[in-house]
């Protein structure tokens, strides 16, 4: 048992590692993630993560035309090992992009990533919500970058289009993953996370 509630604490400890991931200077805008992670026996954990992104829109758009924007996010690193305890992957990444209010969402194209598996990622919608997902896994040690989201919208009749990331708390969470430690035995620690603050990335004036 004590081995066990070892490898338990380790998978929490690899968690904390994820908020000291690196992330070039270059990006636009670091949206700082809120997270709670639910290892098995335990207690929950908490802790920080960064992610870096390059965000672009226009800034002005004529009522009812197209428009793009563009989220570029920037590379991270999965840490090797923990307290001496080998990190065996992260995996089941999934991100919500909400779709603008005075938008009207048309599609979008994913380009790039690298290093998160051989299932390609995949955009759903449901609602007023777009979802960036990818199964994984991501191996301890390794770098990855995700895909750069192009999202196709067409502008409403008046006002701002605001792009932002989903999430408003652990209960309903914008980022989730789960984190996985090999200590003779796997041991999994599902995560939620939200943006906090949350960021607005661009303001486009339709008008």
């Amino acid at each position: 048992m004590k081995a066990a509630i070892r490898a338990l604490v380790c998978a929490s400890a690899v968690l904390v590692s994820l908020a000291g991931l690196a992330a070039p200077a270059s990006a636009a805008t670091t949206v700082v993630f809120d997270c709670e992670a639910k290892p098995p026996l335990v207690g929950n954990k908490y802790l920080k993560l960064n992610q870096d992104a390059d965000v672009t829109a226009p800034a002005t758009v004529a009522p009812g035309a197209a428009l793009d924007v563009v989220i570029d996010p920037a590379a991270n690193t999965v840490p090797a090992e923990v307290s001496g305890y080998k990190v065996k992957n992260i995996k089941d990444f999934s991100l919500k992009i909400p779709i603008p209010a005075n938008s009207t969402w048309v599609g979008a194209d994913l380009a790039g990533g690298s290093g998160i598996g051989s299932t390609p990622p995949k955009i759903t919608v449901s609602g007023s919500v777009a979802t960036l997902s990818f199964p994984g896994p991501i191996a301890g040690g390794s770098t990855f970058e995700l895909p750069t989201v192009t999202a196709h919208l067409t502008a409403g009749s008046s006002g701002t289009i605001e792009t932002k990331l989903g999430g408003t708390s652990y209960a309903d969470p914008g980022l989730t993953f789960t984190a996985v430690v090999s200590a003779g035995f796997d041991v999994s620690a599902p995560t939620a996370c939200f943006p906090n603050p949350s960021p607005t990335f661009t303001t486009t004036t339709i008008g």
